[in-house]
């Protein structure tokens, strides 16, 4: 085996994880809509992150697919998240 396909092979096992990782906990907010438990600054930095990632993805040579993919579906669930955490603590939970 090549080095290139084992780097392939090494992109593509650290999306799976990435998004398996990311997918359950935008799936549990959107269900419950229950964000106590979430900082709300950890998603807006992984939000940033995987936007990083993806300019990044891009501009290689030639273009990183695991990395923009991953990056964007972990970034749309970063961005759900932080949506649904922005509403509860500042439009739907009564002010103390």
């Amino acid at each position: 085996m090549t080095d290139l396909n084992l780097f392939n092979i090494f992109g593509y096992l650290a999306a799976l994880c990435m998004v398996m990782g990311y997918l359950p906990q935008a799936i549990h907010t959107i269900r419950t809509r229950q964000t106590d438990a979430i900082a709300l600054p950890t998603f807006l930095l992984m939000g940033f992150g995987a936007l990083f990632f993806i300019v990044q993805g891009f501009l290689s040579a030639p273009v990183n697919w695991p990395l923009v993919i991953t990056n964007f579906i972990t970034g749309t669930c970063s961005a759900i998240v932080f949506g649904i955490k922005i509403y509860n603590d500042y439009f739907r939970k009564p002010r103390r």
